[in-house]
């Protein structure tokens, strides 16, 4: 592997041979690219990732749903993976125009949206933002952005110890050098740190840490990934994160599930019942025991089962 030399992979490497098909969409002006599995004439189902991962992380959901009857696409978000890394864009609003727009690029009208961190982040402000085009919303290991934000400056002892680690990111150069070194070796201990312990254990984590290890050493998806967590807490005092909280302070007209790992350090599964006051069509929570950050791969079976009933009901 490149990583003895230094040498950064290319980005293909993401295209992780499988039963799902890759491709590459044009949407917001960029280039997304995709995993995509199940039938075309089923309904779309999008499926957004979070830090320090890739699409890589849904391989269970993206078959299972599949499977039953869904089209499923699990895009690499921008700045990760094979898909366009701009040297701007990487504030909500944006990424929720690139969701939106793969949306539309996909010729569908209406989505079930899933994410899980920025994934689930993202998920809100589309179907706030873009309420047309979202069937239903699922959320994983991170709640709707102002919900996060108030719980923060709220509970400073609480969930903002948690996330202190964003503090961190906040740095220069650092931060990046530090995710690239010794073949991506921090990204493991990151999620080492934020898995469950039954999760570490296994042959699908190192797996796991492996490819995404691997994929935090593109060139510039280090700096791209670092860049989220940048805008987010500068715009906390810019007028473009003002005008941002204001815009989503009204509650999504969709149903929707959430699914957290009672175990997880960065978000408190309070901060996570915060939520309720957002989903105005309604919310299922459900916390999982011996679960951390990563609830669709330490516990697929159940998650996917979760997800799939959630997806039935919203389509009856």
């Amino acid at each position: 592997m490149s990583a003895a030399t230094g040498t950064p992979p290319d980005p293909s490497v993401v295209r992780v041979p499988g039963p799902w098909t890759h491709r590459a969409v044009s949407a917001n002006g960029i280039r997304i690219h995709l995993a995509e599995y199940g039938p075309p004439t089923g309904p779309l189902v999008v499926l957004l990732h979070g830090f320090p991962e890739f699409w890589w992380t849904w391989r269970h959901q993206l078959l299972a749903l599949g499977d039953a009857g869904y089209r499923v696409v699990a895009p690499d978000l921008r700045g990760y993976g094979d898909t366009d890394k701009t040297p701007r864009g990487y504030d909500l609003w944006t990424l929720a125009g690139d969701c939106a727009g793969l949306i539309r690029a996909l010729g569908e009208p209406r989505a079930h949206v899933v994410g899980h961190d920025w994934g689930a982040a993202i998920g809100w402000t589309v179907a706030t933002l873009h309420p047309r085009l979202v069937v239903s919303l699922t959320g994983l290991g991170a709640p709707h952005p102002v919900v996060m934000r108030d719980a923060v400056l709220r509970d400073p002892l609480g969930q903002g110890r948690a996330s202190r680690y964003m503090a961190g990111f906040q740095l220069p150069r650092l931060p990046e050098r530090s995710l690239r070194a010794d073949g991506g070796a921090r990204v493991g201990r990151i999620m080492r740190a934020w898995a469950g312990p039954e999760w570490v254990a296994t042959t699908d984590f190192a797996d796991a840490v492996a490819r995404n290890a691997e994929a935090m050493r593109i060139s510039t998806v280090a700096h791209c990934s670092l860049e989220y967590y940048r805008w987010s807490m500068r715009s906390q005092v810019r007028p473009d994160g003002r005008r941002f909280a204001r815009e989503l302070s009204r509650p999504v007209g969709v149903p929707v599930l959430q699914v957290h790992g009672a175990d997880d350090p960065c978000v408190l599964d309070t901060t996570m019942r915060g939520d309720e006051r957002f989903a105005g069509a309604g919310l299922t929570h459900h916390t999982l025991p011996a679960t951390g950050h990563f609830p669709q791969q330490e516990h697929p079976t159940h998650v996917t089962a979760l997800i799939g009933a959630h997806l039935q009901r919203c389509d009856g």
